[in-house]
């Protein structure tokens, strides 16, 4: 229930967790007539400083340009089926804030182990990558090379790899790196992986260290490593679950809708003032911004420095184009997540919800998610939605996963500010900017868009209550 306790008292974040920078810094006291915590954005991140605000009894008011809260966390209704914005997941990597979600959905959370393969040239191999599927897949001479290049890697140390292709090879081997990773990334981000930084892959090279590789080998599928695909967390009726029950813990009266920050206003040292939808303006004493980080640059007034500026220029994010195709079958595949890696099909990775949970799809009906990481200036991006779905059909009607007389209709959405895109070297120049905004002694940031970094949702969660720990009780 949202009243459980086990909501309020989380521990500090594990090490090497994601923290939200600005949270560390404590506001400075205010007057007894303080303003409520101005929350700009009601993605997950932004959700999440409220919620924790809301437990602790801290006046806060969520400021979202859009008609509805969730963000990139959201579940989307067509008919009776259900399908979320992307493959997401809630992994149980952080006890604390899989406590804090379990009292808001209470039996409404369920566990979900269901397995996930990459497809290359017709044949779909296991994933997280392991050497009996991969005999059988690529042949003796390819898996005897990749595990030779495996083995070899344990010998040449730590030394940070320069750009993601260098990371890869590091990591998996010339071979599998190329068969798979690089690949997949140059789709996804749309920069060559030399132009990409090594923390690109998010979590994606946890999938195989070399005990991963080889303890299948010698002891057995049965012992296959567990994998952040494999094992995860997931409500009943789609991962926007997650962000309904926050609301309601936050409460109408405190979520202001299709309110967009046309401008932040401020002196150098504190932001005093937002400016709503170009007219309104509401004044601040302590602001948490999740908006993404170019975006709050461009907004401020006045503006930062040029060189600052300049840094928001080569900050991009990718968008993202979701096409749900629906069929009057009861199963399409067993798999959670196939993921595509070659450059013939537009999509990176196909999801069929109903393998999350049966409530996701009617009875004897199913549907299939494909995802396309794109740019604005990309064609697909403005293609019609009639023509995006049938490009996506004729992609996945060769496989032989569906007939015809099957499909029962498409609906495409769009996202913009999916991810940031982690370029080579991108890290100093968001440090940079960091450094800047800590200069303003009321402000802070949270969530992946407003950080600049790859979160998953339980850090993200994290950062929330992060957020609101900074605040002395006095302060609100």
């Amino acid at each position: 229930m949202p009243g459980d306790d086990a909501a309020d008292a989380l521990p500090p974040a594990p090490p090497g967790s994601p923290a939200a920078p600005g949270a560390a810094r404590r506001p400075a006291q205010s007057s007894p007539n303080v303003k409520p915590i101005a929350i700009l954005g009601g993605g997950l991140a932004g959700l999440s400083v409220g919620y924790f605000a809301a437990r602790r009894g801290i006046p806060f008011r969520v400021y979202e340009a859009g008609a509805e809260v969730g963000g990139n966390c959201r579940t989307f209704r067509h008919g009776d089926f259900l399908f979320d914005s992307g493959a997401h997941r809630l992994h149980d990597k952080d006890a604390a804030v899989t406590g804090a979600v379990r009292g808001l959905l209470g039996g409404e959370l369920l566990p979900c182990k269901v397995p996930s393969v990459i497809h290359r040239n017709g044949r779909l191999i296991d994933f997280p990558l392991s050497p009996l599927n991969l005999l059988r897949r690529l042949g003796p001479r390819t898996l005897l090379r990749a595990t030779g290049e495996v083995l070899a890697r344990r010998g040449r140390g730590r030394v940070p790899a320069g750009d993601l292709e260098a990371a890869a090879v590091r990591a998996y081997g010339p071979t599998l790196a190329g068969l798979f990773l690089l690949n997949y990334s140059r789709k996804l981000w749309g920069l060559d992986c030399r132009q990409l930084s090594p923390n690109a892959t998010g979590n994606r090279l946890q999938g195989l260290s070399l005990a991963t590789f080889l303890t299948e080998a010698f002891r057995g599928r049965q012992t296959k490593t567990r994998h952040l695909d494999g094992e995860f967390l997931y409500p009943r009726l789609g991962i926007g679950t997650i962000a309904v029950r926050l609301r309601e813990v936050c409460g109408p009266a405190t979520i202001r809708l299709r309110a967009r920050v046309t401008r932040i206003l401020h002196d150098g040292r504190r932001i005093r003032a937002l400016e709503i939808n170009g007219h309104e303006r509401v004044e601040t004493e302590h602001v948490v911004s999740t908006l993404p980080l170019n975006v709050w640059l461009r907004r401020m007034d006045p503006p930062p420095p040029d060189a600052i500026l300049a840094l928001a220029g080569q900050m991009r994010f990718r968008r993202l184009i979701l096409v749900a195709l629906f069929f009057s079958v009861p199963r399409i595949t067993p798999f959670g997540t196939v993921y595509f890696p070659g450059p013939e099909v537009p999509f990176t990775r196909v999801s069929e919800p109903k393998n999350r949970s049966a409530h996701m799809a009617p009875d004897n009906q199913t549907s299939l998610v494909a995802e396309i990481p794109c740019h604005e200036d990309d064609a697909i991006w403005g293609m019609e939605e009639a023509d995006v779905i049938c490009r996506v059909r004729s992609h996945l009607q060769p496989l032989g996963w569906f007939q015809d007389e099957a499909f029962i209709g498409g609906r495409v959405l769009r996202l913009d500010h999916a991810y940031p895109v982690l370029a080579k070297g991108i890290e100093a120049k968001v440090g940079q900017v960091h450094a800047y905004l800590r200069g303003f002694e009321n402000l802070a940031q949270c969530g992946r868009n407003a950080t600049f970094l790859h979160a998953s949702m339980h850090d993200v969660i994290r950062q929330g209550q992060a957020v609101v720990a900074s605040f002395p009780a006095g302060a609100c």
